[in-house]
């Protein structure tokens, strides 16, 4: 397989989208984005703040047109947010303009990755497995239906993550 001109990094929160994200752009001299700095570097605020005034559908209309301009670049490693697939547009985008890798990561291993840093607003609710586990009951299918690699992260170390993507293209 040719390497990809673009490589766009679905899954759940937690499974390291962003940290292989950076590893691989820069071991294949790629430019990095992750679709959630993106949509932030837009609106001036932080994902937290647009939840909280406009909502989950503000956010989404605002995570789906990121996402139709950041897939139409070139030569970029892309992380997106645990929900992006949930748009058909965004699926479509995703599929149809790079190489698509889900990042597979357990429940478990979500609640671990999940308990600091960045703030998650579906995960504010007080039972962050509950959400967790239904999440990835309706997103699974939909992280499944455009992939063209599944990487799983359970356990592992980004450089390994990133170097199994990299032999599965090369």
């Amino acid at each position: 397989m040719k390497q990809p001109k673009n490589i766009f990094l679905i899954g759940p929160m937690g499974a390291g989208k962003s940290a292989v994200g950076r590893h691989l752009a820069r071991t294949l001299h790629l430019t990095f984005v992750d679709s959630d700095d993106e949509i932030e570097s837009r609106t001036g605020v932080d994902i937290a703040f647009i939840f909280e005034k406009e909502g989950e559908d503000g956010f989404r209309k605002r995570e789906a047109a990121a996402i139709d301009d950041l897939t139409k670049m070139d030569g970029i490693v892309l992380a997106t947010g645990g929900g992006a697939v949930t748009s058909i547009d965004n699926r479509s985008h995703l599929g149809g303009r790079g190489l698509v890798v889900y990042l597979y990561t357990s429940v478990d291993q979500q609640v671990s990755r999940t308990k600091k840093g960045r703030e998650r607003p579906l995960l504010e609710n007080g039972d962050r497995r509950g959400t967790l586990e239904k999440l990835l009951a309706q997103r699974d299918p939909l992280y499944r239906e455009i992939a063209d690699l599944v990487v799983e992260t359970d356990g592992r170390k980004v450089h390994s993550v990133a170097s199994e993507i990299i032999e599965q293209i090369s």
